[in-house]
């Protein structure tokens, strides 16, 4: 069994809307290939997919979402907040927390069908550019 990993967002988080990628490389050392990245797609269709890709086997899935920034200025604010957040944590156990993680066991679920991933682009390409 292998290793999803992702954020664990509050309830109502904007976050979720954006679109995700999945990440996908070897656990362990044994085997050096080069990790494949696969998306966009909504959240819960990758979250299915990575649980399905990983379920039988030694891989680790990272599940984030993509930052969609129309210009070199806007993905400089992002990269500019990242370290101010890394720079002056809000507090001390903020900071403690980071560096815990919760693991939790989940059964996979049934992953999406091709025309529910394509339905999910198509609702994803509306949001992008609509915005």
């Amino acid at each position: 069994m292998g290793t999803l990993v992702t954020l664990d967002l509050p309830a109502g988080s904007p976050v979720a809307d954006l679109p995700w990628v999945i990440t996908i490389g070897s656990i362990g050392d044994e085997e050096d290939w080069e990790p494949v990245v696969c998306g966009p797609y909504e959240r819960a269709h990758a979250l299915a997919l990575a649980q399905a890709v990983v379920a039988d086997e030694e891989l680790m899935a990272v599940v984030e979402p993509l930052l969609p920034r129309p210009d070199a200025e806007a993905i400089r604010d992002e990269i500019e907040l990242a370290r101010a957040a890394v720079e002056a944590p809000a507090d001390e156990t903020e900071a403690e927390s980071a560096e815990e993680y919760e693991t939790r066991r989940v059964r996979p679920g049934r992953p999406p069908t091709e025309a529910e991933v394509r339905a999910g682009w198509s609702r994803i390409a509306a949001r992008l550019t609509t915005v």
